[in-house]
């Protein structure tokens, strides 16, 4: 057995122990993207944890969180969409203009 045989063949290619930065970043960012709608579900239960107190909460400051929660989400899929962008020209400057 030769030195380029592997165990899964001769035609086997060797992948790299890391990924490119810029890959690797971007996959985070969608990674984030992919966990914005359940991190807006767990903050959208919140208000519901509310009512064990002896004490009850106003409906008003229960919407207002609700709303700000919103807003949250929005601003926060707005940055991602544009640090993706972002990554995304600098992938196409740093490889000549090719997607």
């Amino acid at each position: 057995m030769s030195e380029d045989d592997t165990p899964d063949g001769p035609a086997a290619q060797k992948l790299p122990l890391f990924v490119e930065r810029q890959t690797y970043r971007r996959r985070r960012i969608i990674d984030a993207a992919r966990a914005l709608p359940v991190l807006g579900l767990l903050l959208w239960w919140v208000p519901l944890l509310w009512a064990l107190p002896k004490e009850p909460t106003s409906a008003s400051g229960a919407l207002i969180y609700i709303f700000c929660v919103w807003v949250g989400l929005i601003l926060g899929a707005a940055l991602l969409i544009l640090a993706l962008r972002r990554r995304d020209a600098e992938a196409q400057t740093s490889n000549g203009g090719q997607p």
